[in-house]
């Protein structure tokens, strides 16, 4: 049996002051290679659109969820946090509804797969909090919002051992694409760091308690090294177990 799996898009209000855009009313958006590295490693892609109400409805059929990444940030107060830094763009129903669905699925023990804002977004989930502009945080810190193509490595990461990251990917280090300005501050309770950049930002976090419960700050669906594919291999068997249970 193949299995199902649910991933989160993004969405936009319409047309741009340049005219530039799907339509000139709210549209939803996919990379493509989200579902065709889904696709490729045996899974069966399944578009969620932004309803809440929904979640539960999905998470009936889905065998497993990769969260996104995308161009806004979670909610500074849902980490405990009143003030906005002026870098932070919000988009509240899609927050909304990623929280619902995500929560959903870690309580059924669902694997989740976040993807840079789908790990934010997961670590914040599980009790954690998140910085909200990497260079006001970080002294020195590496280029985290790369300014070569997105299909190409920024950085290296540094995986950390014993870690199911590191059992996936076999390696001490791997080059990664980086797209991302907001980072995890603390981890959530009983969270692990499984990867970090040379300036010591969090790049990825899993969580032994769960089936498969794991997020990367980087984009695995560029496919840019061969640990990228494993970990989406990795990511699709546990979702094929979890549907054969």
């Amino acid at each position: 049996m193949k299995s199902l799996i649910g991933i989160t898009l993004d969405h936009e209000e319409g047309l741009n002051a340049t005219g530039h855009g799907y339509s000139k009313y709210p549209w939803y958006a996919l990379r493509d290679n989200y579902c065709r590295s889904v696709a490729h490693m045996g899974g069966v892609p399944v578009a969620l659109p932004h309803e809440p109400e929904l979640a539960e409805t999905y998470l009936d059929t889905i065998h497993g969820l990769v969260v996104t990444g995308g161009n806004f940030d979670v909610p500074p107060e849902l980490y405990g946090e009143q003030s906005v830094h002026e870098k932070v763009t919000m988009k509240r129903r899609r927050s909304a509804f990623e929280w619902a669905v995500t929560q959903g699925a870690l309580k059924r023990n669902m694997p989740v797969f976040g993807i840079c804002g789908g790990q934010q977004l997961l670590n914040v989930i599980l009790g954690g909090t998140l910085m909200q502009h990497i260079p006001d945080s970080v002294k020195d810190a590496l280029a985290h919002e790369q300014p070569n193509p997105r299909h190409e490595p920024g950085h290296e990461v540094a995986i950390v051992a014993g870690t199911l990251l590191h059992r996936i990917v076999g390696k001490p280090t791997i080059a990664v694409n980086s797209a991302h300005h907001q980072a995890v501050a603390s981890t959530a309770p009983g969270a692990i760091i499984n990867a970090r950049a040379s300036d010591g930002v969090v790049e990825g976090i899993e969580h032994p308690d769960y089936a498969f419960c794991l997020g990367v700050q980087w984009h695995p669906e560029f496919s840019i090294t061969p640990a990228d594919d494993k970990i989406t291999r990795a990511f699709i068997e546990a979702a094929t177990a979890y549907a054969d249970r």
